[in-house]
């Protein structure tokens, strides 16, 4: 029993998942960084419903003529901060649960599912105010077409802590959290997709994949995920930054 302890505590707390931790969070902060005004168009969008401009080219020029040319990346660094934790968080948990739960047997892509569902929930349920206020600072200063929308002032992502905190409550640092949990699914079919590719790619023949290779078959995974849970992800970005708005209007979203 002892023995069997020891390894559960050996694959948690090992130098493999640390690894894969620091790779997932370093890859995720360098993706986001190239691509952050596509995701500063996609927030707008998916918050501004009174927005005239429906393509992302559109959206973005618009930006930059009424914001300044830098507005698109407003609010990176704490998007960046939010992300690496997130992510750290996240393949720490999916490689550690995947390594005590296999125990060296072949993977399956159920236990891939499961495994990536459970990493998720422990994502969210740690870092959701992180991302609560990396959306409000995202979305400071920006212009809206709804006038509903009264965005406040934060100096950074302690002082947006200590205010939401003060004047909404602390609870409110887990607002969006049940669309997030739903959001799990995003991370675990993409792992789920991603791990069982890989398992085609090398049956037969077990190789190390190419560089391309990974490149491909983890993009396909994603944009799978993504467009399946991508209503989850606008009620969630909502949530996040117009609670006051949306207790007024719809408050039995919020039950």
């Amino acid at each position: 029993m002892g023995s069997e302890e020891d390894f559960r505590f050996a694959e948690v707390f090992s130098y493999e998942s640390l690894v894969h931790a620091v790779a997932g969070a370093t890859g995720s902060v360098t993706a986001m960084t190239v691509f952050f005004p596509l995701d500063t168009a996609r927030l707008r969008l998916q918050v501004d419903e009174n927005r005239k401009a429906s393509s992302t080219p559109a959206i973005l020029a618009e930006i930059i003529k009424e914001e300044g040319l830098l507005a698109p990346f407003r609010g990176w660094f704490p998007v960046i901060c939010s992300l690496c934790c997130s992510n750290f968080v996240y393949f720490y948990c999916f490689h550690s649960l995947k390594a005590t739960w296999l125990k060296g047997q072949r993977s399956t892509t159920g236990r891939d599912l499961i495994i990536g569902i459970a990493a998720g929930v422990v994502n969210v349920l740690v870092t959701t105010p992180l991302w609560v206020v990396n959306t409000r600072l995202k979305l400071q200063g920006a212009k809206f077409r709804n006038t509903d929308i009264h965005p406040t002032h934060y100096t950074g992502i302690l002082d947006a802590l200590v205010q939401i905190m003060q004047r909404e409550g602390v609870s409110a640092l887990w607002n969006g959290t049940f669309p997030s949990l739903l959001l799990v699914l995003n991370p675990a079919v993409q792992f789920m997709i991603y791990e069982g590719l890989k398992r085609q790619l090398r049956r037969g023949v077990p190789r190390e994949l190419s560089s391309l290779e990974v490149f491909l078959i983890g993009a396909v995974a994603k944009a799978i995920a993504t467009t399946a849970t991508y209503p989850l992800q606008t009620v969630q970005s909502v949530l996040r930054f117009v609670i006051q708005l949306l207790c007024f209007s719809f408050p039995l979203m919020l039950i």
